[in-house]
């Protein structure tokens, strides 16, 4: 008798999307299990909403400059890094603002 297959995490977070849990958090949770499947594009997508739920969320702008950069789109992550290290200079996340500051760096050579 064979187990059944583990349970697809993606979906998981797909079916709390649109209900009273879904928010900043839950997008990016999706993205990172996006991200684990190799998906980045619908990462993107995913990184995109939870933004636009939050705003300052400095740990998604780092992703989403981290994913765009992987998927060879620069222009798009320099604009998320810029929008980033606003987000967390106005929130004072000092450690999310350094690592951004960097990337943008090596993304512009």
């Amino acid at each position: 008798m064979t187990s059944p297959p583990p349970p697809n995490p993606v979906e998981g977070l797909r079916a709390l999307c649109g209900g009273p849990r879904d928010g900043a958090l839950l997008r990016m949770s999706l993205a990172n299990a996006l991200l684990a499947q190799g998906k980045r594009d619908e990462a993107v997508a995913e990184l995109r909403r939870a933004l636009e739920f939050d705003p300052g969320y400095s740990a998604a702008w780092k992703l989403l400059g981290k994913t765009l950069t992987e998927t060879g789109d620069a222009t798009a992550a320099i604009d998320a890094y810029q929008r980033g290290i606003a987000a967390a200079r106005e929130r004072g996340d000092k450690q999310a603002e350094k690592e951004m500051t960097v990337f943008l760096k090596r993304l512009r050579g």
